[in-house]
């Protein structure tokens, strides 16, 4: 059985974050990384912003720049100055491989610099369960610290700048800002460190950070060299060490020079505290510890429970109870650290230093409550990110909020324990006698000597910063979806109910806690149709403002086959007869000129201006042929003609000047666009001021002149480099303000574009038509389109006829203030998408600054060759496909037209999303219809049925996402979500965690809930209760007064809708819900469970309010003597698992009479059935097929896996009459087996025979399948029968990913195996992983067993669409086949799957 697997929906959950000079020195970038995905943000002033105040920093908008994906799952990112044009970033992948890249312009994609490769069985040592890399970076640059596989710690040291321009750069002419040898490459190979020979016998590390302020790299460590644990602690307390080492790169030598021993046992992180005050503090669990070497320790307990647990010297801090497990933490200034806990509370905690700057005593401020924290980073100390996999990662703005006063008051030595050291916040105008003459007494007391050492004892007051924290912007997060559903969307136009493909959505649980939401998943756009007309013959469309209302569009043109209809939109449409319009022929182009005060009509020979419906000048322009297409960029207006001649309009005061281009001499002309820029990317001179290079070209003339020999005898900090980065530091310190200006002071520019049949893209300004650009190779569709001067070389007659043909082209501003020029273009029968972006390395004079970079995507918008030959010859051809929506609904974009319609929107978050439209099959002609009966989001288009639509977007969803998406806070953790048809609802079970102090004793069957004392400073640990609640998908809340509140300690293990045996359905079973729980009282009692059967019944609504019409009835409870883990309803009968026992029972008159039972495994968490087969997951002995007999009324194992597997999720792959068992495991692997007993490996049957496997990176834990499509979307043709009876599996997961595993034929599978091999060999893939070895299986368990492989990696083959013509050609060739038939290998594969 063959399968491919591809992804939908990228992984959104943000695990690293880094904030450095990505593109250049210009301005630093935020770079996010979540499972194999990077993303580079950076910051834009918010266009609704109203208080721009220049002392304080805007409100800034994230812009996406670019995004990276990678062939293995990134463990940790660092960034790091290696060159002086921009830094580079360090990637560590599973298990240890470092990747070091940085951003190379000539590609506009990420360039590997060097690569680091330590998984050999020396630096294994036998370890199975492999721990995750730890990477570190100097905060100087010298070198980096990975430590792998727990034991090895390897150093890979940088060279230093200075030596580096002696050798390089002998002139000053040498420099330039991208060339490979500007990079810090290593030079020095990178050495391993074995952690036992260091001098204190390092083990089991639990964190290590470089230090700041020492003259060479140094190293701290937290590791605990003799383990215990929470129950050992009244023998074995105080097992944490932490120990400072010292790197000479060059020795190679690594001394130890300060060490303590005796921590805590449950510190968990270490933070080096920056210069002036030095040192580290290490967090604990349940305390905070100060050290620096020759200074006296600090440390003070946060809640009740240090003291128990440790014997080290702490004093208590007074109003503060906190753990700090899961903390995420960074420094806001040397001596205020921002840090976020694990329930997603903020603090601001500041060191009290003394004059001698050893710290003697913490302030903690609460400063917000916000989501749980995966990653944390101040950015500029304007702005702080929460990167988060549990909620929507945010950009907060700090502002001041003012100032707090605080005094320490110091009676005595530190540790003394005299009791009175801590922290007491009192007011400072009125002096205390008592407390000076406290102060004055114990000063006598200290000796003199002492005083001397460790300074003069007087009462320190400080006056500490405090902050205002406000969300700027968020990243959206769909994961971590634990558990999915089908239902069917509420608000569906009657239009499309009748089609033969079910209309489906996909409803996910996501996140965790107060992060808790559903979010509701539509992967293709349903238009709400206002109305439908059916105009025959129609071919076009357009809407226009009229001078009197900016906003609305009060006129639509429509084109017919021979004439033109002229209508006027207000509340209700009607047509316009006499009006100074065309109408006895059809309209080649519509639109608005000057500032919407004149519309321009083009029809074949001529083009009319008016004011309204007022005439205003008619141009007949003679020419040899027709005008066939037309372009504008208000004042002007471009016409393309049949025989390839440019006439260029410009309308100047209320008259349209013409002017006849010469443009065709050098050959015809196929394709034309305007644009107006106000990137400012469109420039043909070199960078202002602010740039790096002119830096560079100063900072090389400064090393020569500062060159002295006692800078090389003493190796002093070099002069200019520090310069260097001090004027960095003073550039970029209010960097927004400069921003702000540069952003303001934009101006526009006019320009054409033009594609001629050689397959040539020139670009020419405006109105004067210089030529600025000339791309040659064009039509062949390269990745990079840059300058090019050679001529272009005329290929053979053969491959001039095979070369594509560029139809038409569209270059537009998208994005955040139409700020991303995007050019669009038809070559061939496929669409390509180009982003323009500055590119200064070129020496040409007069040209563009830029060069274009193929943007990827996964579009096949061609239509079925097999459903080309037939009836659709009468479809008419459409001339424009692209139409450019500037505003609809807030979205600014494009939309596609044509035989696969899709909605291209780039919005302010600067990433890409496409939408499909292929509910109303073809669309030949669209336009974007704000109207008062549109309030939001309107549009009309024409289907290729001439049903003339006036449609809206639904409001409810958020298209600036990949998946149109809805998102519902629920405040709570949601665990399971079912969609019970009969009623169209949805159940959600629920939990909310309370703190509490309860404790349950079980004394047979009697329960006593006891409460536990516990003084004020205890923490008390988080129980959740649960609950079972209604929703209604009309406006997704919680239907009031119906919800089903669980006991106390009572968890929720399983919920589905079961179809039980029933008298009164036609097919004789009908959905109840079925819940399966436990009694979680603690380890000494036994657990127990309750299985419930609950009808959901319709009851007459309470007044007022509509949605009470549902109500849960319990048909059946009762308790069992184990937990019901796993449940599911097999011919009619109810299935489930209690404890190791697995039961059939039957529902007659509300009770469950039992009909058979089996012993299983150890816990059996998930089960499906088909027909009378059951498919059960077994937390650790992998999976098991069972079957029913009904006539004997039997259960017997029919199959199972010997391996052992920790399953996650099970489903089934089902192809005709082949049924495949897939199963997910604990490492991120798919596995698919298969029942076949006549297999030699499957001992008679008895064993499951492994058929595929493919590693996925991402966890998974819930899977949906459902029936292939019936009719392709681009034409209203069935599919075969074949497809008919195949079924797409598809799955989400803990990432917030979403993707397919689909079954294909062997023709199918063989070719794309042998596309996915060239492609694997053929191209260099980021950071040089192999996607070859990241889809193979990986497992921690020894098992005896080659891959199975079996499955094709859909993201590899899927790039196919994104090669030029050339590398298309090339590879199909070398496997034998043609580039049209791969496509449409996968351009089935996608259609057959395009639900939701």
């Amino acid at each position: 059985m063959f399968s491919i697997c591809k992804e939908l929906h990228p992984p959104t959950g943000v695990e690293m974050v880094t904030y450095c000079y990505f593109f250049d020195r210009r301005e630093k970038n935020l770079v996010v990384a979540g499972a194999n995905l990077i993303r580079v943000f950076r910051f834009v002033p918010d266009i609704y912003d109203i208080s721009p105040d220049d002392g304080k920093p805007p409100k800034m908008r994230m812009e996406c720049m670019g995004e990276y994906r990678f062939n293995g799952n990134l463990i940790s990112m660092e960034s790091m100055s290696l060159s002086l044009a921009r830094d580079a970033l360090l990637l560590s992948f599973r298990d240890a491989k470092l990747s070091i890249v940085e951003y190379d312009p000539e590609i506009h994609d990420l360039r590997t610099i060097s690569l680091h490769y330590f998984e050999t069985d020396d630096f294994k040592e036998g370890w199975s369960l492999r721990p995750n890399s730890q990477l570190r970076v100097d905060p100087d640059g010298r070198c980096a610290a990975l430590l792998v596989y727990g034991r090895h710690l390897v150093i890979i040291p940088f060279l230093k700048r200075d030596s580096m321009f002696e050798e390089q750069f002998m002139d000053a002419s040498d420099i330039k800002p991208n060339i490979a040898s500007l990079s810090r490459i290593p030079a020095l190979r990178s050495y391993t460190i074995d952690m036992k020979d260091l001098d204190e016998g390092v083990d089991n590390v639990v964190d290590f950070k470089f230090l700041h302020g020492y003259y060479e790299p140094t190293l701290v460590f937290i590791y605990e060299p003799i383990q215990t644990y929470v129950g050992r602690l009244s023998v074995r307390q105080d097992t944490c060490s932490l120990v400072a080492i010292s790197l000479n790169v060059s020795q190679k030598v690594h001394p130890s020079i300060w060490s303590v021993s005796q921590l805590p046992f449950d510190c968990c992180q270490v933070l080096a505290v920056p210069k002036p005050i030095g040192g580290v503090l290490v967090m604990a669990q349940n305390s905070l510890i100060y050290l620096n070497q020759s200074v006296p320790p600090y440390a003070i307990s946060l809640n009740s429970v240090a003291p128990k647990t440790t014997a080290f010297p702490m004093k208590p801090q007074e109003d503060v109870v906190m753990t700090l497990d899961c903390i995420q933490a960074d420094f806001l200034s040397h001596d205020q650290i921002i840090f976020s806990l694990k329930g997603g509370e903020l603090y601001v905690l500041t060191l009290l230093c003394d004059a001698m700057r050893s710290v003697r005593g913490f302030h903690f401020e609460k400063s917000a409550s916000s989501v749980l924290t995966t990653c944390l980073l101040v950015c500029d100390k304007d702005y702080v990110f929460l990167g988060s996999r549990l909620g929507n990662s945010l950009l907060l703005r700090l502002g001041d909020k003012g100032v707090t006063k605080v005094a320490i008051e110091q009676v005595g030595l530190q540790g003394d324990g005299e009791g009175k050291n801590g922290i007491e916040v009192e007011d400072l105008t009125e002096d205390d006698d008592d407390e000076i003459i406290k102060l004055k007494r114990s000063r006598k007391a200290l000796d003199q000597e002492e005083v001397e050492v460790y300074g003069s004892e007087k009462k320190t007051h400080f006056t500490l910063k405090t902050y205002t924290l406000e969300v700027s912007d968020s990243l959206l997060n769909v994961g971590p979806c634990g558990n999915m559903t089908l239902g069917e969307p509420s608000f569906l136009s009657d239009d499309f109910i009748a089609l033969e493909d079910p209309d489906l959505e996909l409803v996910t649980t996501s996140g965790y806690g107060k992060n808790g939401a559903l979010c509701i998943l539509e992967r293709s756009i349903r238009p709400q149709v206002v109305t439908t007309i059916t105009l025959t013959g129609l071919s076009d469309l357009w809407t226009l403002h009229s001078a009197s209302a900016q906003e609305n569009h009060e006129l639509i043109i429509v084109s017919q086959e021979n004439r033109s209809i002229i209508l006027q939109a207000d509340e209700d449409i009607n047509q316009v007869t006499d009006s100074g319009f065309v109408t006895d022929m059809p309209t080649i182009f519509a639109c608005n000129l000057g500032n919407s005060k004149y519309i321009a009509q083009v029809y074949k020979d001529g083009v009319r201006l008016l004011a309204g419906a007022e005439e205003v000048q008619r141009l007949n322009l003679d020419l040899t042929s027709d005008i066939v297409f037309a372009s504008v960029a208000d004042p002007y207006l471009s016409l393309l003609t049949e025989e390839g001649y440019v006439v260029l309009l410009s309308l100047e005061a209320d008259r349209l000047n013409t002017t006849l281009t010469q443009l065709h001499k050098k050959s015809k002309i196929e394709a034309i666009s305007c644009y107006c820029d106000h990137s400012g990317i469109f420039t043909t001179k070199p960078p202002t001021a602010d740039n790096p290079e002119a830096e560079i070209m100063k900072l090389a003339k400064v090393k020569k002149e500062t060159k002295d020999d006692d800078d090389l005898l003493y190796g002093m900090p070099d002069v200019s480099d520090s310069n260097f980065k001090q004027q960095q530091a003073a550039n970029t310190s209010r960097w927004w303000k400069r921003n702000r200006y540069k952003h303001d002071n934009v101006a526009q520019s006019f320009w054409l574009v033009i594609c001629r049949d050689t397959g040539a893209l020139e670009i020419y300004t405006l109105p004067d038509l210089q030529l600025r650009l000339s791309a040659v190779d064009f039509s062949s569709s390269p990745r990079i389109l840059g300058h090019t001067t050679q001529k272009h070389v005329v290929p053979d007659d053969d491959e001039q006829q095979s070369l594509p043909k560029v139809h038409e082209l569209l270059l537009v501003g998208l994005g955040y203030m139409d700020r991303r020029p995007i050019l669009f273009a038809r070559i061939g029968e496929d669409l390509f998408i180009y982003e323009a972006y500055p590119y200064h390395e070129d020496s040409y004079e007069d040209v563009l600054k830029l060069r274009f970079a193929q943007i990827k995507h996964h579009l096949i918008v061609r239509e079925r060759r097999s459903a080309k030959t037939k009836g659709t010859s009468n479809a008419p051809p459409i001339r424009k496909h692209f139409r450019h929506f500037p505003a609809l609904g807030g979205y600014n974009g494009v939309f596609l037209c044509g035989p696969y319609p899709h909605w291209i929107i780039l919005s302010t978050s600067g990433q890409m999303r496409f939408h499909p439209m292929g509910i109303d099959s073809r669309i030949l002609a669209f336009s974007p219809f704000n109207n008062p009966n549109c309030s939001y989001g309107g549009f009309i288009y024409c289907n290729v049925d001439y049903e003339f639509r006036i449609c809206m977007l639904a409001k409810h969803l958020s298209y600036d996402s990949p998946w149109p998406l809805r998102k519902v806070p629920l405040k709570h953790t949601p665990h399971f979500v079912v969609y019970h048809q009969e009623t169209k609802t949805y159940i959600v079970a629920l939990s909310t965690g309370e703190l509490s102090a309860k404790i349950c004793r079980v004394a047979g069957d009697e329960k006593e809930f006891i409460d536990e004392p516990k003084d004020e400073r205890f923490p008390l640990p988080m129980r959740e209760n649960f609950s079972l609640h209604i929703f209604s998908p009309a406006t997704w809340e919680v239907v009031p007064n119906a919800e089903l509140e669980m006991e106390p300690f009572e968890n929720i293990l399983c919920l589905k809708v079961v179809n039980l045996s029933y008298e009164g359905a036609r097919s004789g079973l009908r959905g109840y819900l079925a819940i399966g729980t436990n009694y979680s009282y603690g380890e000494d009692t036994t657990s127990r469970g309750r299985l419930m059967v609950l009808d959901v019944i319709e009851v007459v609504p309470e007044p007022g309010q509509p949605l009470t019409k549902n109500k849960f009835k319990m048909l059946y409870q009762k308790e069992h003597k184990g937990p019901i883990t796993a449940i599911d309803s097999v011919v009619g009968f109810l299935c489930a698992t209690v404890g190791q026992k697995l039961y059939l029972w039957q529902l007659k008159d509300n009770d469950l009479v039992g009909i058979a039972f089996i012993d299983t495994q150890i816990y059996i968490h998930q089960m499906i059935t088909v027909k009378n087969l059951i498919y059960i997951a077994d937390i650790y002995k992998s999976v098991e097929l069972l079957r029913f007999q009904e006539t004997h009324r039997t259960l017997a194992v029919v199959s199972r896996d010997f391996r052992p597997l920790q399953v996650y999720g099970i489903s089934f792959l089902i192809d005709n009459t082949q049924l495949g068992l897939v199963a997910t495991d604990n490492d991120r692997n798919i596995n698919v087996y298969m029942f076949q007993p006549q297999a030699r490996e499957s001992a008679g049957g008895a064993r499951l025979v492994r058929k595929a496997d493919f590693h996925l990176g991402q966890q998974i834990l819930s899977f949906v399948r459902i029936k292939c499509k019936v009719l392709d979307p681009s034409t209203t043709k069935r599919n075969s029968i074949a497809i008919e009876k195949r079924h797409v599996t598809f799955f989400c997961t803990l990432d917030g990913g979403l993707g397919y595993l689909l079954p294909v034929t062997e023709r199918t599978y063989r070719r794309l195996l042998m596309l996915q091999n060239v492609l694997a060999n053929t191209f260099p893939h980021r950071g040089a992983l192999n996607p070859k070895t990241f889809r193979q299986i990986n497992s921690t368990d020894r098992t005896l067993g080659n891959p199975a492989k079996g499955i094709i990696d859909g993201e590899l083959v899927w790039e196919f669409i994104n090669l030029s013509w050339k590398d298309k050609c090339d590879i199909s060739k070398k496997i034998g086949s043609k580039s049209d038939d791969i496509i449409e290998d996968l351009m089935e594969i996608d259609r057959i799957s395009a639900h939701f």
